[in-house]
C-alpha cells in the first residue's frame, strides 16, 4: 500500500472509518473492488443501525460502538488483519484507531487519496481550492469559468458531489474544478493537482487539528507535486509561505492575486478591471484584461479575490480570457454568501449567515461602509477583539444573539464604546425577528444591517441555513 495505484484489491482487508457521506460510498467502491470489508463507526443509533443493516445485506462487516474515545469499542480498535484504513475526514487524528494503525504501521487514507488512487490512465486533471473562507464560491466560480470555455467539467469534492462517484461515474471530463477541506488534506498524502490555490488562512478547526501550525500545514499540502501554478494570496502572507515550502514540479509557477495593481506573475484590478500578468507573453511588461469588476457577482472585496483564484487557476489551464468574463457573469452564488435579501425603508438587509467564524465576518463587514451588525451565535472558543477593532468606523449599530454574545459585547466595550447595543438575551424561535427589529430601529436611510454572525449557528439554529432563512423571513416581515 505505497504511494503507487493499488491494481489489485482482491481480497484486502480494509477498515471504513465511519458511516456517513464519504464512509458508505467508500465501503462499497471497496468492496466492489473485491476487498474485504469491515467497517467502524462511533454512533449505535437507529440511523447508523440502518445503514449498517444496508452495507450487511451486500456482505460488509460492520462494527458499532457509542464510546469513540476508549479504547475497547468497535471504532478503537483495529479489526485484525487490516492493511489500509480509509477514513470519513472529520474523524481526528488522535483517535485511538490511527494510534494503533501507526504502531501497526496500517496506512490511513481519507476518500479524496482513495478517489485520487482510482483514477484510470487518462483521467481528468484536478485544479484545487482549499481556504479557510471562500472555498465553496471560488470552485463554483472556476468550474463556471472552464464550462465557459467549453470544457467538460464538474465543481467536486468537499462542495457535497463525491470525488468517488465522478472518479468511477459514467460521465467523463476534460478537468474537474475540487474543493478540498483542511480535513480532506490531511488524510490524502499522494494527491498531484494540476494547479491549487490557498485563498486565505485564519484560525479555524483548531480543535481537530491541534495547532495553527498543523493546520496550516495540512492546508499546503494541497501545493505538493502542483505541475503547473501554486496560486496564492498577496495579502495573506502565510499562504505564499507555503507556496516556498512545497515540492513541486520543476516549472511550476508561484501566481498571486491581490485586490491592488498586479506585479508580474500575478493577478489584480487597475481601474475597475481584473487583468493578468501572470499568463501573458512577456508578463514585465504586458497585462490581459479579463473581465470587469462589475462582472463579479456580488462585488464585494473579499469575492473579487474570490474570482481573482478561480480565474488565475482556469488560466493555469489555458483558458481564454472571454471564458473567465462569461463564467464571472454565469455565475450565481448559493444562498446566505453576502445575499441581498431587501431594500426597506431606505435600509438594505444583507444575508451572510455563512460568515460562521470571524474571518469571514470581516470580509463581510468590510464590504459596507454603515452597517448595523447582527452577530453571535457559538464562538468555537475565537475570540472578536482584532475583528471589532478593524470594523468599529463603520458599525452604526450592533443587534447580539446567540450562546456567546458577551464575548462580543465585551470586544465592543473595549474597542468601540460609542457604538449603541442591543443584548438580546433569548434563543427561541422568535428572537431573530426581534433582532432584525432592533436593527431596523438603529438603522438609518443608506445603512446596510448585515447578518455576519461571526459564530457557528447550533446554539439557537439546526444550521446557518436555517439561520439565514430566519433572518430573511423575518426581513420580509418588515416590508409587508
Amino acid at each position: 500500500m505505497g504511494s503507487g495505484q493499488v491494481t489489485d484489491w482482491q481480497g484486502k482487508h480494509v477498515t471504513v472509518a465511519g458511516l456517513g457521506v464519504s464512509g458508505i460510498p467508500a465501503a462499497k467502491v471497496l468492496h466492489g473492488l473485491g476487498a474485504k470489508v469491515t467497517v467502524v463507526n462511533d454512533g449505535d443509533d437507529a440511523r447508523a443501525r440502518e445503514q449498517a443493516a444496508e452495507l450487511e445485506a451486500l456482505g460488509i462487516t460492520v462494527r458499532l460502538g457509542d464510546t469513540a474515545s476508549m479504547s475497547g469499542s468497535a471504532a478503537g480498535t483495529l479489526p485484525e488483519g487490516t492493511e489500509l484504513i480509509v477514513t470519513t475526514p472529520g474523524w481526528k487524528p488522535d483517535k485511538p484507531l490511527f494510534v494503533a494503525a501507526r504502531e501497526a504501521s496500517v496506512p490511513v487514507w481519507g476518500d479524496v487519496e482513495l478517489a485520487w488512487r482510482l483514477r484510470g490512465p487518462d483521467a481528468a486533471p484536478w485544479l484545487a481550492v482549499t481556504g479557510t473562507n471562500g472555498k465553496t464560491t471560488t470552485t463554483q466560480m472556476l468550474a463556471s469559468i472552464l464550462r465557459a470555455a467549453g470544457l467538460r467539467t464538474a465543481a467536486v469534492g468537499n462542495i457535497g458531489v463525491s470525488l468517488l462517484d465522478v472518479v468511477l461515474g459514467e460521465e467523463e471530463y476534460d478537468v474537474l474544478a475540487v474543493e478540498l477541506s483542511s480535513y480532506q488534506l490531511h488524510w490524502a498524502p499522494s494527491l498531484r493537482a494540476h494547479s491549487a490555490a490557498v485563498l486565505n488562512l485564519a484560525p479555524d478547526h483548531l480543535d481537530w487539528h491541534g495547532s495553527m501550525e498543523a493546520y496550516a500545514a495540512d492546508k499546503g499540502r494541497i501545493y505538493e507535486g502542483n505541475r503547473v501554478a501554486c496560486v496564492y494570496n498577496v495579502a495573506d502572507k502565510a499562504t505564499e509561505d507555503l507556496v516556498r515550502e512545497a515540492d513541486v514540479e520543476e516549472g511550476c509557477r508561484a501566481v498571486g492575486f491581490t485586490l491592488g495593481t498586479p506585479a508580474p506573475s500575478q493577478l489584480g484590478v487597475v481601474e475597475g478591471i481584473l487583468v493578468d500578468r501572470a499568463f501573458v507573453e512577456n508578463r514585465q511588461k504586458n497585462a490581459q484584461e479579463l473581465a470587469e469588476v462589475s462582472d463579479v457577482n456580488p462585488p464585494a472585496p473579499h469575492n473579487i479575490a474570490n474570482a481573482l483564484a478561480a480565474a488565475a487557476l482556469a488560466r493555469a489551464f489555458g483558458v481564454p480570457p472571454t471564458a473567465v468574463r462569461d463564467g464571472l457573469r454565469a455565475f450565481t452564488p448559493d444562498a446566505h454568501r453576502i445575499a441581498h435579501v431587501a431594500d426597506v425603508a431606505g435600509v438594505t438587509y444583507i444575508d451572510d449567515s455563512k460568515a460562521t467564524n470571524t474571518h469571514a465576518a470581516e470580509a463581510s463587514l468590510s464590504a459596507y461602509e454603515s452597517i448595523v451588525w447582527i452577530a453571535g451565535g457559538l464562538a468555537k472558543g475565537a475570540t472578536f477583539d482584532e475583528l471589532v477593532a478593524k470594523s468599529a468606523k463603520r458599525l452604526r449599530g450592533v443587534v447580539l444573539i446567540g450562546a456567546d454574545r458577551a464575548l462580543i459585547r465585551e470586544a465592543l466595550t473595549r474597542h468601540a464604546p460609542e457604538v449603541p447595543v442591543v443584548d438580546l438575551d433569548r434563543t427561541d424561535t422568535g428572537a431573530m425577528l426581534a433582532a432584525v427589529q432592533e436593527a431596523q430601529r438603529l438603522a438609518e436611510p443608506g445603512d446596510t444591517v448585515l447578518l455576519a454572525p461571526g459564530c457557528a449557528s447550533m446554539d439557537m439554529f439546526a444550521n446557518y441555513n436555517k439561520r439565514g432563512d430566519a433572518f430573511a423571513e423575518a426581513v420580509r416581515e418588515l416590508g409587508a
